[in-house]
């Protein structure tokens, strides 16, 4: 359980210096913190965590500014960080109707291009 909260402290630490690092030097953390939703609003880095079956803790970043989301899994057992999946959603959010499975982000920008 001690390599799992640490696990989880290495990602969270790594989302707060992201973000720090893309904030404004000249605004004030409490400024930041104070916002009703500072990811949407500035464009910050979103993270999500749950948990996956009782084995691994699955956090989720996306990058709002630059479309892109990774997926990260951490084995509860010794809390060891995979990077999982990492995708330029840009192409899914042009999409107007999908439901189905196995489209690379490619086929999916040669499906938004196509004329209707």
């Amino acid at each position: 359980m001690r390599i799992v909260a640490l696990g989880a402290l290495i990602i969270a630490g790594l989302v707060v210096a992201a973000v720090g690092l893309a904030a404004d030097p000249g605004e004030a953390l409490a400024q930041r913190l104070g916002s009703p939703n500072p990811a949407r609003a500035s464009g910050e880095l979103i993270a999500l965590s749950t948990m996956v079956g009782d084995k691994y803790q699955q956090v989720t970043v996306i990058d709002p500014k630059q479309q892109v989301m990774s997926v990260y899994h951490i084995e509860l057992a010794t809390g060891a960080v995979e990077l999982r999946c990492v995708r330029n959603i840009h192409w899914d959010l042009q999409m107007t109707y999908f439901n189905g499975k196995g489209l690379s982000p490619l086929e999916i920008q040669s499906q938004t291009l196509q004329p209707r």
